[in-house]
């Protein structure tokens, strides 16, 4: 268990809902982490302080305030016209009509308001050839500002700006050019928000037809350290059925500090890849990317 996966599990491991084998190397690894159990120490000011905390109460002109608020809202609306397709609707619904004649009425309109739409775009100039060049010299274009929005925003300091450029990948339908894929390769591997880097893991999945952006994936597993990052890349083998990803994942399993969870992933991939079959479910499965919330008994805090 690392740093990263140990200061994620701190509220489950304050608030009891941390399964036994997680729970037990939690503490193993606070008992000789300096800085998990200063971290830990910070959790558990902020909640004794947050424990501390009054709720609120309402101010007595509250009710007041909102009724005289509403009722300035509703002078400011305009009133409803006598004659209108909503008050039609209300009317015709009040109408005690029969099912089928309602049916047959509805069916009629039907017919005619897909009439009139043949008649009309029957009707309307063909594209030329130069509108139709148009078009696709502005659909072009279009495609390079996005894609010079990613390259620019990629960089960012702000992690919720580089989110906004890799979702740019999806708007580009698969024309990603090189510069975009190194730029997306280059975040998976180094970007240090782990949200990132999953982001732009989803990103380049569709990418994987170009050989660049496979091969550069399977280069990425030796890169990751985040338990996330592993098993969605591992997901990703799989489905590609990329199995240049072997070495690498047999490599990844060699790690001292490899996290159980990510470590059956890649046992599971590793066997789906060598076989063609998918390996036989565990006893108790779990995921990393879960909460397991189980009724136990509250455990008091670790002393530090």
């Amino acid at each position: 268990m690392n740093c990263e996966s140990t200061q994620d599990q701190l509220a489950d491991y304050m608030s009891g809902q941390l399964p036994e084998p997680e729970h037990s190397e939690l503490v193993a690894h606070l008992a000789g982490c300096t800085s998990c159990r200063a971290e830990l120490e910070a959790v558990q000011r902020v909640w004794r302080t947050l424990g501390k905390a009054t709720t609120p109460e309402p101010s007595p002109n509250l009710r007041p305030e909102f009724y005289a608020m509403l009722a300035d809202f509703k002078s400011t609306l305009a009133p409803e016209p006598k004659y209108s397709p909503k008050g039609l609707w209300r009317w015709l619904r009040e109408l005690q009509i029969p099912q089928p004649a309602l049916r047959l009425a509805y069916s009629l309109a039907l017919l005619l308001v897909g009439a009139v739409g043949g008649y009309w775009l029957n009707n309307q100039p063909k594209t030329t050839p130069a509108d139709q060049q148009q078009l696709a010299t502005l659909a072009a274009q279009v495609g390079e500002m996005r894609q010079v929005m990613l390259l620019t925003l990629i960089d960012n300091p702000s992690a919720t700006e580089r989110l906004r450029a890799v979702s740019y990948t999806k708007e580009l339908d698969g024309a990603a050019d090189a510069k975009v894929i190194n730029a997306l390769l280059s975040t998976l591997n180094h970007d240090d928000n782990v949200n990132v880097r999953l982001a732009t893991l989803e990103a380049l999945a569709p990418l994987a037809a170009d050989p660049t952006v496979r091969l550069g994936l399977v280069h990425a597993l030796a890169q990751q350290e985040s338990p996330l990052v592993q098993s969605a890349l591992a997901d990703v083998m799989v489905q590609l059925q990329e199995h240049r990803s072997l070495p690498q994942l047999r490599a990844l399993l060699k790690q001292a500090n490899l996290d159980g969870t990510v470590k059956s992933k890649i046992e599971e991939s590793i066997q789906t890849l060598s076989t063609g079959r998918p390996a036989a479910p565990a006893t108790t499965p779990q995921r990393h990317d879960q909460t397991h919330v189980f009724p136990r008994a509250e455990r008091p805090a670790l002393a530090v």
